[in-house]
């Protein structure tokens, strides 16, 4: 998993609540357990219309905010289904960093588990990022390490983030590799219950 410590970006404004995985990844993508090339069916349904041909109006596929890796969004982001597709759709499109008043649990801690830093805050203050995100070429700085994001305005917002996720953020390990990290004490102590109880070896 590649590690998140600071993300200089623009960040795309999607003024929705209730975003669900299914409008992040619709089922017809799931066919696959690859990662790479998700990010075509990102936000299908918004991005494209019933003739498969891009709706210019989507904030997506604006010029100005291709490549943005922040996305400014409303509540409850990522409701809905379990799938981890919907983050590998995000990150497979560039997008690392989303910001949002809430999170649907499962989807927020899959973000975690797979690069992406999810960041909550005040609906006020979200309000604020959103108007700044709709300017031209509007640049954010994430900061894990500090915990902040400075605005194009200039100001900065400090946010929380659990001590554990910020860790496996910041040196970019998934559950299987923090695991690893351990890999020592886990064989002395497959070696000290082989000694003392050999039959369960």
């Amino acid at each position: 998993m590649k590690a998140f410590t600071k993300l200089n970006s623009s960040a795309a404004p999607i003024n929705l609540s209730n975003i669900d995985t299914d409008q992040i990844i619709p089922k017809q993508f799931l066919t696959t357990i690859e990662r790479a090339g998700l990010s075509r069916g990102l936000f299908y349904d918004f991005r494209f219309d019933e003739n498969g041909n891009s709706k210019p109006d989507f904030v997506l596929n604006q010029e100005k905010y291709k490549g943005a890796g922040i996305l400014v969004t409303g509540a409850n982001f990522g409701c809905g289904s379990s799938r981890e597709h919907a983050p590998w759709a995000l990150l497979d499109f560039g997008i690392s960093c989303i910001i949002a008043p809430s999170f649907g649990d499962i989807f927020y801690n899959n973000c975690f588990k797979n690069g992406i830093l999810p960041v909550r805050l005040p609906q006020v203050t979200i309000d604020d990022l959103m108007s700044q995100a709709n300017g031209q070429n509007a640049r954010f700085e994430i900061d894990l390490q500090t915990q902040t994001i400075s605005a194009p305005d200039g100001s900065v917002t400090k946010f929380d983030v659990e001590p554990s996720y910020k860790r496996a953020l910041l040196l970019g390990l998934d559950d299987i590799a923090d695991s690893l990290t351990h890999k020592s004490a886990i064989a002395r102590h497959q070696e000290r219950r082989k000694q003392n109880t050999p039959w369960l070896a």
